[in-house]
């Protein structure tokens, strides 16, 4: 609730986010969308639990993060979300298998079981013929259905999906927002994507522009019935 966040630079405070209320519930399938510089990364990196506030509350599945010491959030972290980025962020002489099984490594799961987990993550995004490739020896399109593959593993509640297409070509970009919006219906998994692109937007059932730091439009309904507002994801 009322989520503010602000930077120094150079001397001078630059407001990055203004005020903002949202509540994101459980199974939803939500777009931030907005210009360079609206904010829109800034919201997605405190909803991850990357950054946080400068004020205001934010809640995770219940949970207030400023009760947390730094080691508890990154247990938060590693338990509640998956996330996807634009550069992938593979480890780039590592197979997909093990990139896929590395977020339960730091969670303490023995490496058998890791490594059935990574395997079954990679068939259900259609790689399990691609569990020995590296990055190096896959198209952008693969590398980036291993990076869903890596944030999936863990089970997590939400999957923040960061300009997922923007490194992609066109078919690329539509087979990795129909693999989002499956795992979003078959799994119950909720899915927040930042993206500047309007058809990609277009494909969330709600969507939320932001710009200059606050919320200019919200289109969408919480799942259940409510109407957005309250504090941060499912809080």
């Amino acid at each position: 609730m009322g989520l503010t966040r602000s930077y120094r630079l150079d001397g001078v405070s630059v407001d990055a986010l203004r005020g903002v209320s949202l509540r994101i519930g459980r199974g939803e399938f939500v777009a931030i969308v907005g210009p360079s510089g609206s904010g829109k990364s800034t919201l997605m990196h405190l909803l991850g639990c990357l950054d946080r506030p400068t004020s205001g509350v934010l809640r995770v599945g219940g949970v207030d993060v400023s009760t947390l010491d730094d080691i508890r959030l990154a247990e938060l972290r590693n338990q509640t979300i998956g996330f996807v980025f634009q550069s992938f962020h593979l480890l780039a002489r590592t197979p997909a298998l093990d990139n896929v099984a590395l977020p339960l490594v730091y969670r303490g799961v023995a490496r058998a079981e890791r490594r059935a987990r990574a395997r079954a993550a990679l068939e259900a995004v259609g790689l399990g013929h691609r569990l020995d490739h590296r990055p190096s020896q896959m198209s952008g399109g693969e590398q980036q259905r291993v990076a869903i593959a890596r944030a999936l593993v863990g089970d997590p509640q939400v999957v923040l999906a960061d300009e997922p297409t923007g490194n992609l070509d066109s078919r690329n970009g539509a087979d990795v927002m129909a693999l989002l919006e499956r795992l979003n219906a078959d799994n119950g998994v909720a899915v927040v994507l930042v993206t500047h692109e309007p058809e990609v937007a277009g494909r969330a059932r709600r969507q939320i522009h932001v710009r200059d730091g606050r919320i200019e439009l919200d289109t969408g309904v919480v799942a259940g019935g409510g109407r957005a507002g309250g504090s941060g994801e499912d809080g």
